[in-house]
């Protein structure tokens, strides 16, 4: 969800990252707390603690396939001289171990996961046993159905085995009352497992926000297509679809739209009853067919306070030109990307994806940076009075520019890890100079 505070005038005036990056953040709000199903929470966050109801393992178990033994009825036992135990019974994972009692020279074949029968002590491999069969060290435990000697007769314990061997002690995973999860957690699979085997079947999380990504320009057309004179193949709702999902976001991809501000506000407007967020990109520079802006300048609702779309010039590069407000009646955030590939991805990466982790409940919003050696066959040259990134690789501490400056070239960007931060007061830094450096992996 998003506030219909009012925003800081555009006005014709240079903002800065900092400043442009502030006021998306200040606008949007996390997303609504729902009960989910396990499976359907996956990539949410939680917004409260998980006790432990029962403790896990919920009673004392077996982790072989052996014998529940006393433990003085195995001391000393060797293949010279083995002590010979009487089988009782079997005790299968899902039994009721209070059925069977292990008294003084006695012995109950146990599997892996299956509760340790009273008067049991400990637990001896198979390996350490004749396995019933009385010809020495066996390699594994017959099943039942195929063992002569069923679940009874003697069996041979070649090696002695220390009280609670083998065996998963009641709550030593985690206990009742313990606090399995903390608010915060974004559930993955280990996540699910946990609160599966805790016996929770649903779970309090703020979902994951729904992303509409759409690109504008006539001269997009889908890949697969074949291309005209004048045409290109619509990359940037591809990258950018791709990368909400990555960010934690059900993203929604929706076909090029042509440079008409009509079908574009048509689009918009019928986007809105799945989107918690509106990602476009292209149409926001100064061309006489960049219809984004007028466009959106009519889809607000002008009787609320702080609705609306602002376009803004900043001072970085790739990505100057950029619009952020909110749109139709529950103020849906939007944010307005450039049209060259590379400015978009470098956009979303500063922008975007921040709200989308705002949205999820996330406190941690920004990707991690680092300093790095830079490493290059000559100095790096950027405009003063604008922060620029450039596309790199980084490891062990070092960073290498991939590609030229060029917000068209996506081949770079593909072969990137990294950003290299050049701040507004530097104008040019030198090869083996420590730089601030965005990892994006």
């Amino acid at each position: 969800m998003s506030t219909a505070a009012p925003r800081p005038a555009a006005q014709d005036r240079l903002w800065s990252v900092d400043e442009h990056l502030e006021d998306v953040l200040a606008t949007v709000r996390p997303l609504e707390p729902i009960e989910l199903q396990l499976l359907d929470a996956q990539g949410c966050v939680l917004v409260e603690d998980v006790t432990v109801a029962v403790s896990l393992p919920p009673f004392d178990n077996s982790s072989m396939d052996g014998y529940a033994v006393r433990v003085a009825d195995v001391a000393g036992a060797s293949e010279e001289f083995p002590a010979a135990l009487e089988v009782v019974g079997d005790v299968a994972a899902g039994a009721q171990a209070a059925l069977l009692h292990v008294g003084p020279g006695q012995a109950a074949r146990i599997m892996t996961g299956a509760p340790l029968p009273p008067g049991a002590e400990t637990v001896v491999p198979v390996e350490w046993t004749d396995g019933g069969l009385g010809e020495g060290p066996v390699g594994s435990m017959r099943a039942h159905s195929l063992a002569p000697e069923g679940a009874f007769g003697p069996v041979r314990v070649y090696r002695p085995a220390e009280a609670r061997a083998h065996v998963r002690a009641q709550g030593s995973d985690v206990r009742a009352g313990d606090r399995a999860l903390s608010a915060g957690t974004v559930l993955g699979p280990p996540q699910i497992a946990l609160l599966a085997a805790i016996g929770r079947g649903t779970v309090r999380v703020r979902p994951r926000p729904r992303v509409v990504v759409l690109s504008t320009g006539s001269e997009l057309i889908q890949p697969g297509e074949e291309l005209a004179d004048g045409q290109i193949y619509d990359s940037n709702s591809f990258a950018l679809t791709a990368a909400a999902r990555d960010a934690g976001a059900i993203a929604y991809r929706v076909g090029a739209v042509a440079d008409d501000p009509g079908t574009l506000r048509s689009t918009i407007e019928d986007q809105l009853v799945r989107a918690d967020l509106l990602v476009t990109t292209g149409g926001v520079s100064v061309g006489a067919y960049d219809v984004v802006k007028e466009a959106l300048s009519s889809v607000a609702d002008e009787d609320e306070a702080g609705a609306g779309v602002d376009f803004r010039t900043l001072a970085m590069q790739p990505g100057k030109p950029q619009g952020f407000g909110t749109v139709g009646p529950d103020h849906t955030p939007l944010l307005a990307l450039p049209g060259n590939p590379v400015s978009s991805y470098v956009s979303f990466e500063l922008f975007v994806r921040p709200a989308i982790r705002a949205l999820m409940g996330l406190t941690d919003l920004h990707r991690p940076t680092t300093r790095a050696k830079l490493t290059a066959d000559r100095p790096l040259k950027s405009p003063r009075g604008r922060r620029q990134y450039l596309r790199a690789t980084c490891a062990d501490g070092t960073v290498s520019p991939v590609g030229g400056a060029g917000s068209h070239l996506v081949a770079a960007l593909a072969h990137a890890d990294a950003l290299i931060v050049v701040p507004e007061d530097v104008d040019r830094v030198e090869p083996g100079t420590d730089v601030e450096v965005v990892l994006l992996d």
